[in-house]
């Protein structure tokens, strides 16, 4: 303000000159994705990333029982439920936030749909920074744990497979729903792990955003010796780097603390 004017015209000049700044989001926009019942994505993503980084969600269609099929209809979505995430504003990076999902549309097209949506924005999927992450911990050999049913695991180690990975074994929780997989307790999480980890294994994945790993994965992983990868820290990870945060964020594992 100019010490120069009159107190009537430093009035007039506040009145007439709105000040800017950045805003909340002025270091990156990121949108996710999310299915319908997804309950713990949002929280995560919110409490975790770094001021100055928004986080903005949307909710594509599917049915309530998650099966192979029903996650495969979300693709019909994606593009349109990417499209109402700050379609005035536009974002620096859209994920598709569904481990399962991914795998059942298929990364690429989930990306080409997000990209449709969000044209301006980097994309990828939750699928795709699991892969990432277990890419940069420099693991080949790894343990799958899962809330999931047979046939979906069996859908993730085919994916997991076929991106070079060795799963040397797969458990699966046998859930339905998300709404029972927001309920599995974190210390039964640590626990799961512990009994999923083989010594011969580089590295524990942790499968699906509806589980609560990312409070634990911390924990686990210095327990274990080894790298500990979740689906919720790994998204995290992989949209500030797409996004270009290069923040390093404590208490959340090796890959959010080294990579």
């Amino acid at each position: 303000m100019d010490k120069h004017l009159s107190p009537t015209e430093q009035r007039q000049s506040i009145l007439d000159n709105v000040r800017f700044d950045g805003g909340r989001n002025a270091r990156g926009k990121i949108g996710f994705v999310l299915i319908p019942n997804e309950q713990t994505i949002e929280d995560d993503m919110i409490r975790y990333l770094p001021t100055g980084v928004g986080a903005y969600f949307s909710r594509a269609v599917m049915p309530r029982e998650i099966s192979t099929e029903s996650l495969a209809q979300l693709g019909t979505s994606l593009a349109e439920t990417a499209a109402r995430i700050l379609p005035d504003d536009g974002l620096d990076v859209v994920a598709f936030a569904c481990t399962s999902g991914t795998v059942a549309v298929g990364e690429e097209k989930s990306c080409a749909e997000l990209t449709k949506g969000a044209p301006g924005a980097k994309t990828t999927t939750l699928a795709g920074a699991v892969r990432k992450a277990l890419s940069a911990m420099g693991a080949q050999n790894i343990v799958l744990g899962s809330p999931y049913v047979a046939e979906l695991n069996a859908n993730v180690v085919t994916y997991l497979e076929g991106a070079g990975f060795t799963v040397l074994e797969a458990h699966g929780m046998g859930l339905d729903y998300d709404t029972d997989m927001i309920r599995v307790a974190p210390d039964y999480i640590a626990d799961y792990a512990r009994a999923i980890d083989r010594p011969d294994a580089d590295a524990v994945l942790l499968s699906c955003g509806a589980l609560r790993s990312i409070d634990v994965v911390d924990a686990i992983e210095q327990e274990l010796g080894k790298p500990v990868i979740c689906s919720n820290q790994a998204m995290l990870w992989d949209c500030l780097r797409l996004a270009g945060v290069d923040d390093k964020l404590p208490g959340l594992g090796r890959l959010l603390r080294e990579c």
